[in-house]
């Protein structure tokens, strides 16, 4: 017997309640890559067209590859989408929250349209000159949410299977930086590449910086 999913998904009637308000876009933001070893973090920030809400949006993480991919082409064509990108660089220079909350900013800014509000996934949010207001798990929450966890999700896991051609032998096409097996095996054998970021543990260790 198939037994039915009761998990709650992500709707849009926080955002509705808040149109029916005050007038003005609602954005929500989300990141994807704060916990891998090597590779940035990717923020995106997503205003939806209430008209256009594909029913199979969902929080990212509970979706398989395919569906990311194809939610991902029509959130791009049916909402307007900015995407920040914090580099290794800059993670390792401001630690990995401060460089996070720099890509949400960043995302917010590139929207073609400045939001009235922003609804940002999780306990922190960036500084932006509107209103903020965090969500914790807000990705299964609110579908604007949802949407940008899917954007940055896809965005940052196609920047890895890229960047997997100038690093060959870590896999990082497989396992996108995270912390695996086969990825500790990898810079067992080759060592620390460009790509890891110095500011994590695991990476000193192998760098010898720490006993």
């Amino acid at each position: 017997m198939r037994i039915a999913d009761s998990r709650i998904r992500p709707t849009f009637e926080l955002e509705a309640a808040e149109m029916q308000l005050d007038a003005g876009a609602i954005a929500g933001v989300d990141e994807a890559g704060r916990g891998p070893w090597a590779g940035p973090v990717v923020a995106a920030a997503v205003i939806l067209d209430p008209n256009r809400i594909p029913a199979s949006l969902d929080d990212s993480k509970v979706l398989d590859e395919d569906m990311r991919a194809h939610l991902f082409n029509h959130i791009m064509r049916c909402a307007r989408v900015g995407v920040g990108i914090a580099d290794v660089g800059r993670i390792d220079r401001e630690n990995i929250l401060n460089a996070t909350l720099w890509a949400m900013r960043e995302a917010v800014l590139q929207l073609e349209e400045s939001p009235r509000l922003v609804l940002v996934d999780g306990n922190r949010a960036p500084r932006l000159p509107m209103e903020t207001r965090t969500i914790v798990k807000g990705d299964a929450k609110c579908v604007s949410i949802a949407a940008a966890s899917i954007i940055a999700k896809v965005t940052r896991d196609r920047l890895m299977m890229s960047y997997a051609r100038d690093f060959p032998g870590y896999g990082f096409e497989r396992h996108k930086g995270y912390g695996t097996p086969e990825h500790q095996s990898a810079i067992d054998k080759l060592g620390v590449c460009a790509l890891h970021r110095r500011s994590f543990k695991p990476v000193q260790l192998a760098l010898g910086l720490l006993i």
